[in-house]
């Protein structure tokens, strides 16, 4: 996970958080057939390399791992972007977006999005002897991992009429893979993916963009993101009520988080309505050696993918129409 920044001048709309409350009363789309306990799954199998970032051979077979579980799905082809990065000690290290396209013909289209990678050793680890260690990351990246493979499987069952394209990122955790231990933070695979965009999508962007990380935190709290209130409102009016109708206790309205600086930063700026789902709070585990798989919730899970299909398809089959 990248670095945080709160915006203190920027004012939320009595209108829109009053939206949100209404949206909360409204029927909702059923939540599908998404199963937290192949997410869990999917956690677990990626702690087996650790770290996964960029360069180490965790990476690759994390890389190896997602394209393994989305291979077999007929509907869904497998495009990698590749590239060379330089990195600030002047060596070059091997890139990889992978986007998995459902309905592939299909122009008009929505992006899910998370990374794959993560940082390098655990920076934050309260005793010091152990911050050069490897940093596990069950929740940071691993859970946004799970719920987008999880996510795959469901949504080419339900066979959309509008395509989807699952994005796993490179090189969010940036240049050094120290995430928010980076002064100099920025993201690689997100900025890469702009800069191509039109050798997938012409002329006609995406239409929305609902990107994951740290998603599987016991007892998660969600609240919309600022720069996600700014990009998305309708976006996160009709997210918040289903999630509020699903899972109450993990969504919630007010107040909103500080704007977080994710891969929906660069996604939002192209002009693709963004919006990023987190819970920034991780402490004390954030970054340290205990961002382990029992700090995970098969629960949180549930809430965050239950939701976030249920909004998904309910944006797909109207857009479809």
């Amino acid at each position: 996970m990248s670095l945080r920044k709160r915006l203190s001048g920027l004012l939320i709309g009595v209108s829109l958080l009053s939206a949100l409350g209404a949206a909360a009363d409204t029927e909702h789309p059923r939540a599908g057939a998404f199963e937290a306990q192949r997410g869990m799954q999917h956690i677990h199998a990626l702690l087996a390399w650790v770290p996964r970032s960029m360069g180490s051979p965790g990476h690759a077979r994390a890389l190896e791992y997602i394209e393994e579980q989305l291979r077999s799905d007929p509907h869904i082809e497998l495009v990698r972007q590749n590239w060379a990065e330089l990195a600030p000690d002047g060596q070059t290290t091997g890139m990889t977006n992978l986007i998995a396209r459902l309905n592939p013909q299909l122009k008009q289209r929505v992006l899910l999005a998370t990374h794959y990678d993560s940082i390098v050793r655990a920076y934050r680890d309260p005793d010091p002897t152990r911050r050069s260690l490897p940093m596990p990351g069950a929740n940071n990246s691993a859970s946004g991992v799970a719920v987008l493979i999880e996510m795959a499987r469901v949504l080419s069952h339900e066979r959309p009429p509008v395509g989807v394209d699952f994005i796993f990122f490179d090189g969010e955790e940036g240049p050094l893979s120290l995430g928010a231990g980076d002064r100099n933070w920025r993201a690689l695979g997100s900025p890469y993916f702009g800069k191509h965009i039109g050798e997938l999508y012409g002329s006609r962007l995406p239409e929305l963009a609902l990107v994951f990380d740290m998603v599987c935190k016991r007892d998660i709290r969600l609240y919309p993101e600022r720069s996600s209130l700014e990009s998305a409102p309708k976006g996160i009016e009709a997210l918040w009520g289903i999630g509020k109708r699903l899972a109450p206790a993990n969504f919630l309205i007010s107040p909103p988080t500080g704007v977080v600086l994710d891969d929906q930063t660069a996604l939002a700026g192209l002009g693709i309505p963004s919006i990023l789902l987190i819970d920034f709070n991780y402490e004390p585990w954030f970054n340290t050696t205990e961002d382990t798989e029992d700090k995970c919730s098969q629960e949180s899970l549930q809430a965050v993918g239950g939701a976030a299909t249920a909004f998904t398809l309910s944006q797909l089959r109207g857009a479809g129409h």
